[in-house]
């Protein structure tokens, strides 16, 4: 077929084909299929639905597009750079896959201007998509007026057979059906192709019917190679189902275009080859040279600028209506959009002094939550299913269901790695500050999306409850160990171990004003004293001396939440002997580290060698802050199911043996 032939669309189409093919041929390196199969569907989506501005990428009602298949991340790079995005130029196709380039193997929202999400681990973007259409219902409740709709975006994702087959998405794609979030639309890429080949192998199930039974609203494009009508019509079928996520299966071939490696797993997970590259070209017509996109297909795909200035003005000029109109409602949104807190916010936190009664950090933690919700209107959040355990429920809000999307209570039930995901998608909308909750075992669970929290920038509060062996008859199986450490080795992430309610205030006011990434609070079941000397300020530092001797201490106590009172009792008896004595309160050891140096030398001189830490978990990485000559207290291995005073007992947390390791130190 030659060129002249070729329509307008077909050319437009071609353009993505070719991009993709072409950057993954010289990088020698990524997934060309998908983009050569999904072609068309992103075509009819970009061309004909999608309310973008590629001028301003941030506005606020854009839709959002997910590709969750993001093993094909050279279809969103050219789909930006055909629309005319300005953060993606050709140069950057060009370096796919090269060092600090804009165009990553899978698409990353720190890295690339237009990226929503940071996708990559499957069933991960339609999750985060979830929590973006939740967030979308969320702004639309709360804020639309009968005469003035600011909010109705749609969110978008195109998903593949294998992130149909992952967990995390079965877990959000039930609960988006449970809360009929109808402006989620997703594309799925049915090739039945995975990296190992014909999903038959694996995966013959009736994707159809399973969502349908979630309460999706289902249709089917049976060829979504070349039918763009029936492409077209599905997505303004789906776009008129108000009360459902929609689900569209569009029918394509991976490798599109290929003679000899269309259909297959060849095209799935490598470049073509220069051979099949001429091959392809030959078969689709396209006479042009490597990263050349026809004249008339540029200008066509670049009237989404234009369409886009357009779009946005028109609402701008609706928010101005909106403003004048609803000044309150507007000064409320513009401050959750600006991604600032409200002035004096951390006033409303609780503080206590050792006169005060004890309690679970747990408590103090749904204290701070409430406190902060007063406040705070970004703030939103829930459980999968242990709010009265976790003690996240707001009381100053209703539940975020199906037709009361205004409230800030959301139900997760018992699907903690959805739950992160979904709080991901909350975070990456913008405007709101998401947490989630469970036992602390249960980040087990959690982890593949706790990871992308931090490499999305998603600011989610991490509420985890239950921290220790000190959960007691439960067992090994509900008893955290290894768990903080595990979490601690993810990079950047802020882990929290509060030690009594001062300090979970100040856990909250780093969390909350931690807007670059994740924060984990770990919190205890059983109750603990207010400490003399804990505080809100010496929290924010990570580590802080709690109490002290005069001059060079002999020894350095230090502990973490709900051991720190261990330290406390033992330095007044090592006190009592005679003893010069620090008490190290050490909450975060990620906010310590990010301390200079002159305040780390403060609390921990170098000095100073003979230290003793106390956790409830396993020592790995208390070395770093003991020195090879002092002594980490922990558990190096599982609980065991017991009473939790029996627990900690048994395995030594007492201040008997804190003051046992101390003698052995001191000679």
């Amino acid at each position: 077929m030659a060129v002249a032939t070729q329509s307008l669309e077909e050319l437009c189409i071609n353009s993505i084909r070719f991009l993709a093919i072409d950057a993954v041929e010289k990088a020698n390196s990524g997934h060309p299929g998908l983009p050569m199969g999904a072609a068309p569907m992103s075509f009819v989506l970009w061309n004909r639905f999608m309310r973008i501005n590629p001028k301003n990428p941030g506005w606020h009602n854009r839709d959002r597009f997910i590709l969750s298949a993001g093993h094909g991340s050279m279809l969103q790079y050219a789909l930006l750079y055909l629309s005319g995005y300005e953060g993606m130029t050709i140069e950057d196709l060009k370096q796919f896959r090269q060092w600090e380039s804009k165009t990553p193997g899978h698409p990353e929202d720190f890295m690339t201007e237009g990226v929503e999400v940071t996708t990559g681990p499957l069933g991960q973007g339609i999750s985060n998509a979830v929590g973006i259409a939740a967030a979308e219902a969320h702004f639309a409740a709360r804020f639309n007026k009968p005469d003035l709709s600011i909010f109705n975006h749609y969110t978008y994702v195109i998903a593949s057979d294998g992130d149909m087959m992952e967990g995390v998405a079965s877990e959000a794609c039930s609960l988006a059906g449970h809360w009929g979030l109808g402006k989620l639309i997703v594309l799925y890429d049915d090739n039945k192709i995975s990296l190992d080949g014909d999903t038959d192998m694996s995966f013959t199930e009736d994707v159809g019917k399973r969502f349908e039974a979630y309460g999706w609203h289902v249709t089917a494009v049976e060829d979504g190679n070349t039918d763009l009508e029936a492409i077209a019509q599905a997505i303004e079928e789906s776009k008129g189902v108000t009360d459902k996520p929609s689900l569209i299966k569009v029918r394509t071939t991976i490798g599109y275009g290929s003679p000899n490696k269309a259909n297959s797993h060849d095209s799935h997970g490598a470049a073509l080859g220069a051979d099949e590259v001429k091959a392809t070209r030959d078969q689709l017509g396209w006479q042009y040279e490597p990263f050349e996109v026809p004249e008339d297909a540029l200008n066509h795909w670049r009237k989404a600028v234009e369409r886009g200035a357009k779009l946005e003005d028109e609402w701008n000029q609706l928010y101005g209506k909106y403003k004048e109109q609803y000044p309150e409602e507007a000064a409320t949104l513009e401050q959750m959009w600006s991604k600032k807190l409200p002035e004096g916010w951390d006033k409303c936190l609780p503080t206590y002094t050792p006169d005060d009664k004890g309690d679970a950090t747990r408590n103090h933690s749904g204290k701070c939550l409430n406190a902060i919700a007063e406040v705070v209107p970004q703030l939103i959040g829930g459980s999968a299913d242990l709010s009265t355990s976790n003690k996240t429920l707001l009381k100053s809000s209703g539940n975020f269901q199906k037709g009361s999307y205004e409230h800030r209570n959301l139900w997760f039930g018992v699907r903690e790695h959805g739950m992160a995901a979904i709080c991901n998608g909350l975070a990456t909308h913008g405007g709101l500050i998401p947490y989630c909750a469970t036992f602390l075992t249960f980040t087990d669970y959690m982890r593949g999306s706790m990871r992308l929290s931090n490499l999305a920038r998603a600011g989610v509060i991490y509420v985890m409850t239950h921290d220790s062996i000190a959960l007691g008859e439960d067992g090994p199986t509900h008893q955290s160990v290894e768990h903080f450490a595990s979490l601690r080795a993810i990079p950047e992430i802020v882990v929290m171990r509060p030690a009594d309610g001062n300090e979970t205030s100040g856990a909250y006011k780093a969390a909350v004003e931690n807007r670059r990434g994740p924060t984990v609070i770990g919190l205890s079941r059983q109750n603990l004293p207010n400490l003399a000397g804990s505080s809100i300020e010496g929290t924010q530092k990570g580590a802080y001396i709690l109490s002290d001797s005069e001059g060079t201490p002999d020894i350095i106590l230090m502990g973490t939440g709900s051991e720190t009172q261990l330290c406390v009792k033992a330095a007044e008896e090592l006190r009592n002997q005679g003893k010069k004595v620090r008490v190290v309160s050490m909450p975060s050891w990620e906010l310590f580290n990010r301390q200079d140096e002159q305040y780390r030398e403060s609390v921990l001189p170098k000095a100073v060698k003979k230290r003793i830490s106390v956790e409830a978990g396993i020592t790995f990485g208390w070395h770093r802050y003991v020195g090879d000559e002092g002594i980490a207290i922990g558990i190096d291995r599982f609980g065991a199911s017991a009473p939790g005073n029996v627990c900690l007992e048994k395995f030594g947390f007492t201040v008997d043996n804190v003051l046992a390791k101390a003698k052995q130190l001191l000679g």
